[in-house]
């Protein structure tokens, strides 16, 4: 291999690591700014360490130029004629690879939200059939202590049966002071049925958005039995209403994930 082939090599390489490091930049900001969850975690950080090598062959390429000089003397006495419709067509090509790379992006992350949206619809359904007896306990709401605590022992067994159970608070409608409220029990409960001080129903205020109160709304004065399902930038959640014997309440899903669901 001649010094003008080394020259040429080494361009080639530069080149191409300048195009890998846009396209490799251009995916990083589409994740980070629109919150996509795509790949798996080995494969996120495995992207993230490609930068480095994608770096080191563009600094390797760059000496090799600069150790032979000859960049300048190649273009001299390249003779080759230029083909303009090749190199247009070459420039749209790396152009489209642009739209091509949001799509498997976006693709991906709507791959991962429906994943994970089923995994919460098997967790809800997994209550429901597996646990009858504790079905029928939580959709017989009334605010106790004991229905507390209850609900707490029932949610703590499940999520330390399953690792992948995501966090779920049981959602009852009930008054305060004359006013509608939505009531949250999970699976915290540091009471006792012995205790002298007894829980406040303020204390169980379920935090909503005025989109989750309509909906909340719909479900026990409409009898609206549609899920409800929401992601954004890794939070997902799911409302799942249950009803038994004219009684009702809402199971709420809650998780977060920093990776997706895609690659091995």
């Amino acid at each position: 291999m001649n010094a003008k082939q080394i020259v040429r090599l080494s361009n080639i390489i530069g080149i191409t690591s300048i195009l890998l490091l846009v396209y490799w930049v251009f995916t990083f900001i589409t994740i980070q700014v629109f919150g996509l969850k795509v790949f798996r975690e080995n494969l996120t950080d495995t992207f993230y360490l490609s930068i480095l090598g994608i770096l080191a062959m563009m600094v390797g390429s760059l000496i090799i130029n600069l150790m032979f000089n000859l960049t300048r003397i190649a273009e001299k006495h390249n003779l080759d004629p230029v083909n303009t419709k090749s190199s247009k067509l070459k420039f749209l090509t790396l152009i489209l690879i642009f739209p091509l790379i949001a799509i498997i992006l976006f693709g991906g992350d709507y791959l991962t939200t429906a994943k994970k949206e089923k995994l919460l619809i098997n967790s809800a359904e997994s209550i429901i059939a597996a646990n009858k007896v504790n079905s029928d306990k939580l959709v017989n709401y009334n605010f106790s202590e004991s229905y507390i605590k209850e609900t707490a022992d029932i949610l703590r067994v499940l999520s330390r049966t399953d690792t992948n159970f995501p966090n779920v608070t049981v959602i009852v409608k009930d008054s305060l002071k004359g006013s509608s409220v939505y009531l949250g029990f999970n699976d915290y409960f540091e009471g006792s049925l012995k205790d002298t001080i007894k829980p406040q129903k303020r204390e169980f205020i379920h935090k909503t958005t005025k989109e989750e109160r309509d909906y909340l709304k719909s479900v026990f004065e409409k009898d609206n039995d549609e899920l409800r399902y929401r992601s954004n930038d890794g939070n997902y959640e799911l409302f799942y209403p249950y009803k038994k014997n004219g009684k009702k309440i809402v199971l709420y899903f809650s998780d977060y994930q920093r990776y997706g669901k895609l690659g091995s």
